[in-house]
């Protein structure tokens, strides 16, 4: 449909996934379907009436880093991604490994940080793993540090996104959260400041916030797997198989639209269906206008 409003289309449209915490043959925690509940979520993903031309997955790909999980993952993912014509961007959570990372999900042998560049229409997404092999914590090395400085040194055409899993924010809805957090988050700053990154996503906590780093929006997506309840009863952390959700990015050329996507279905209580489509279109924007906008129209008059 074409834009009704003050708006044009979007440059750029990006599906930003986190924490699916795949497992090989198991239920997580022994009732969670990990692989369910992302099949989904991608499912809902593929509804969507612009979609994506990427999707990013912020860590915690596999909740064990076993093999099986992570071509379980491809397997999932990667048609899904094809049907609707979307490059897939992984990143490195803390419960992922190295080693199993890079060999099963790019075919490379490598310990190393793995720190990857994508170019999507124009538009830069820097994977960074923020992992600590060993840790739940995330930091970034000297050498990561300056190898993104010299990535950001050359603006891209529509500027910059950074991906990883332990995003720069407090986490105050999450107490327990601040002691696995991203460590000398000044020194990211100092690199971000004055560049072209136009946002930073992040995951790790299971479930969404936003906040603003260095100038930079900072955007947090839910998990897939299972959420930690922000308001618990009498519990001090508390997982729950509910409210999982992914968030979608609309960029323009000024500004950033997030929207955050449940990942299960819903009973529908009101709603008009795609055979209203076909007239629609026949009416003038004056007409759609008054149809929609006025209170009396037959558009808005009860059922």
């Amino acid at each position: 449909m074409e834009p009704l409003g003050q708006y044009p289309d979007p440059t750029h449209v990006v599906a930003h996934l986190s924490d699916p915490h795949l497992l090989a043959d198991t239920l997580q925690h022994g009732v969670v379907d990990t692989v369910a509940h992302l099949e989904a979520a991608l499912a809902r993903l593929g509804r969507l009436p612009t979609p994506p031309q990427a999707l990013v997955f912020t860590g915690d790909l596999a909740d064990k880093a076993e093999p099986a999980a992570y071509r379980r993952l491809r397997e999932v993912v990667e048609p899904a991604a094809a049907a609707i014509g979307a490059e897939v961007v992984w990143v490195m959570g803390n419960h992922d490994e190295r080693a199993t990372y890079a060999e099963t999900l790019y075919g490379a042998t490598s310990d190393d940080p793995q720190d990857r560049v994508h170019d999507v229409a124009g538009l830069r997404i820097v994977a960074l793993d923020s992992t600590m092999p060993g840790w739940h914590h995330g930091a970034f090395s000297d050498d990561q540090l300056a190898w993104l400085a010299d990535v950001l040194a050359e603006p891209a055409p529509h500027g910059t996104l950074l991906a990883m899993h332990h995003p720069p924010i407090p986490v105050p809805m999450l107490r327990l959260g601040e002691l696995i957090e991203l460590h000398d988050q000044p020194r990211l700053a100092e690199v971000v400041e004055g560049t072209d990154v136009r946002g930073i996503l992040g995951g790790h906590f299971h479930f969404t916030s936003w906040s603003t780093f260095a100038g930079v929006p900072v955007s947090v997506a839910s998990a897939t797997c299972y959420t930690l309840e922000p308001a618990p009863n009498r519990r001090l952390l508390s997982g729950v198989d509910a409210h999982q959700a992914f968030t979608m990015l609309h960029l323009y050329d000024d500004r950033v639209v997030h929207s955050v996507v449940p990942a299960v279905e819903a009973e529908e209580v009101s709603g008009y269906g795609l055979e209203l489509l076909e007239p629609l279109a026949a009416l003038s924007r004056e007409e759609l206008f008054d149809l929609v906008s006025r209170k009396d129209s037959p558009f808005n008059q009860p059922g």
